[in-house]
């Protein structure tokens, strides 16, 4: 029997279970809904550099991460997994898993990579291999966490009254106000507020500088239909995997446009998000649901994108098409090799990737070519 094999065995079969019933909502309304989550230990090899875990039954799951102890350290190497469809029974081919996120909240237990959604899923397998060219070992407390985001009624986006630009947030001058577009709020989506009862933090300047675009890193084969149990899978991996006070992003978008609320505090306020580490307290965070590495992201996505960044903008008088200057939070480098240090100011597109501010591949290349249509597009929305 080989270290695999014999770390597999020692492995019980129990599961951690969390989530409980949220409170019930408005009869005629949409209610909160329960996320349950699954974890098993993943066996590390003895030199520390490779790991992986076989799951060949588990509790149906639709979105999976890894995580492990230390929310400071970075996973340097790759990860990827498969799963199993609960409908067919076929396993799906091998896909990437993002270890590029960023530490998050300061009050996180535990490092961790993107959540990707799977689909109804009932067996997983996860391998990961450390970077041959890095002295750095795997993580310490490797784990493979699979969650059931929970079946509800989704909500519908809350417009904002017809034709009328959104009163200026606190701190905002209102100067460039575009039309709020409607946004599908946190009671639509179905989020167990019970989970994550902490107050919700502003930036400390009260002042939205810049916007910051996302991708969750996910599968882009999802239905619409389906996004809000994706953004509740997000929810649930940020705040019971990983530990953080909240989803990590201020907004979401799915692939045919639809917006929705993401932490919690008001959309029209300067929220502080955990979407871009050293430069959470200037900006605010959009995430697409999916990966757009090499896939373009449609016209829904980019006219929905901008719309919502030229309102965000445009309630501190803020130009979409401008350049503004942040103060980093913590040392730092970028996708581009670019460093800095704490305190250091830099100037940046007021709709930027995350890619600019830190080393990662998101929101990916294609969504990435995409941001310059996107500030037009803003800018357009900000002048109609």
């Amino acid at each position: 029997m080989n270290w695999v094999q014999m770390a597999a065995a020692a492995v019980t079969g129990v599961f951690a279970l969390h989530g409980a019933p949220g409170p019930a909502g408005p009869a005629d309304g949409p209610r909160p809904v329960a996320a349950h989550s699954q974890t098993r230990a993943v066996p590390v090899a003895p030199d520390q550099r490779d790991a992986d875990v076989r799951l060949s039954e588990t509790r149906p799951f639709s979105l999976l991460g890894v995580t492990w102890d230390d929310p400071r350290a970075r996973l340097t190497g790759t990860a990827e997994f498969r799963t199993r469809s609960a409908v067919s029974g076929q396993w799906s081919g091998w896909s990437a898993l993002d270890a590029d996120d960023g530490p998050g909240d300061a009050s996180a237990r535990r490092g961790g990579t993107s959540a990707v959604w799977a689909g109804p899923s009932d067996g997983a397998e996860v391998r990961i291999v450390a970077d041959p060219d890095a002295t750095a070992v795997l993580p310490a407390g490797l784990r493979l966490d699979l969650i059931d985001p929970g079946q509800g009624a989704p909500g519908t986006p809350v417009p904002p009254a017809a034709g009328s630009p959104a009163e200026p947030a606190d701190g905002g001058t209102g100067t460039l106000g575009a039309v709020r577009p409607a946004i599908t709020s946190r009671a639509g989506w179905g989020a167990d507020e019970s989970i994550s009862p902490a107050a919700p933090q502003y930036l400390p300047g009260g002042k939205v500088k810049a916007v910051v675009v996302h991708h969750t890193a996910g599968s882009n084969a999802y239905a619409c239909a389906d996004a809000p149990a994706v953004v509740r899978g997000i929810y649930a991996y940020h705040v019971q995997q990983l530990g953080w006070r909240d989803i990590g992003y201020n907004f979401l978008v799915d692939k045919c446009g639809t917006l929705y609320e993401g932490r919690k505090g008001g959309v029209d306020r300067p929220v502080l998000g955990a979407h871009a580490y050293g430069f959470n307290t200037e900006t605010s965070g959009i995430a697409v649901l999916g990966t757009y590495t090499t896939a373009a992201p449609g016209e829904a996505v980019t006219s929905a994108v901008a719309r919502l960044a030229a309102w965000k903008l445009g309630q501190y008088g803020v130009s979409p098409t401008g350049t503004t200057t942040l103060t980093a939070g913590a040392d730092g480098t970028n996708y581009f090799g670019k460093a800095w240090t704490l305190g250091t100011r830099i100037s940046l597109p007021t709709i930027h990737g995350h890619r600019d501010g830190y080393n990662t591949q998101c929101p990916g290349d294609a969504l990435y070519a995409e941001l310059t249509r996107i500030r037009t597009l803003a800018a357009q929305a900000t002048a109609g």
